[in-house]
């Protein structure tokens, strides 16, 4: 004799919160995650886990809701520690973003090609003895950022350096105005003052 189980209505849509954000073009889920916000939430809560929803920015994920060292015990939510270089790829980025949303943007999304963010990132990292490595390195950094969420890759170019990425808002809810602010503060910082 087999039962069925009846699914609930939020069940697709809760699966891909648990892999990753979701963002407002993905059509379907992004409609059933407004819809379904609350229960969503009421479902998440006793995992220790929580919902946060930006819907002007169009994206959500999922976190801990629990206290640091309980957290250690219990993990849902994949976690990555990011290399230093990594760490300020990612602020790079989120500068560009802060940047386009100050400035007078005609479109919702930032659009930048391979080629703007290495041109962009250049000036921060320290160019090793070889130019075609430290090329390489950025690459390697720019398509990590890819794999962990924060680029998404548009069409296909046939130049690598011509390909274009959107940098994902949801970048603005993992670095903060107050990590911006930091990381300048540590870069006036390192920069020796004129007598």
């Amino acid at each position: 004799m087999t039962t069925t189980t009846k699914l609930l209505p939020y069940t697709a849509v809760l699966i891909k919160l648990l892999k990753g954000p979701v963002e407002y073009f993905e059509k379907g889920n992004w409609e059933k995650l407004l819809r379904y916000k609350n229960e969503l939430q009421a479902f998440l809560l006793p995992l220790g886990l929580t919902l946060v929803l930006d819907e002007e920015d169009g994206y959500a994920f999922v976190k801990h809701a629990l206290p640091e060292e309980e957290e250690a015990n219990i993990s849902w939510v994949q976690r990555r520690t990011l290399t230093y270089e990594e760490s300020i790829l990612l602020v790079l980025l989120r500068e560009m973003m802060a940047e386009f949303e100050t400035g007078e943007a005609t479109t919702r999304e930032l659009i930048r090609k391979r080629r703007e963010i290495k041109e962009h990132a250049e000036l921060f990292f320290k160019e090793n003895a070889s130019r075609v490595k430290f090329m390489k390195e950025i690459d390697r950094l720019i398509d990590k950022a890819e794999e962990s969420g924060f680029l998404y890759r548009e069409e296909p170019h046939e130049i690598p350096d011509e390909q274009r990425f959107r940098i994902c808002k949801i970048i603005k809810a993992r670095i903060s105005t107050e990590v911006l602010d930091d990381f300048y503060r540590q870069l006036q910082q390192a920069v020796p003052q004129e007598s």
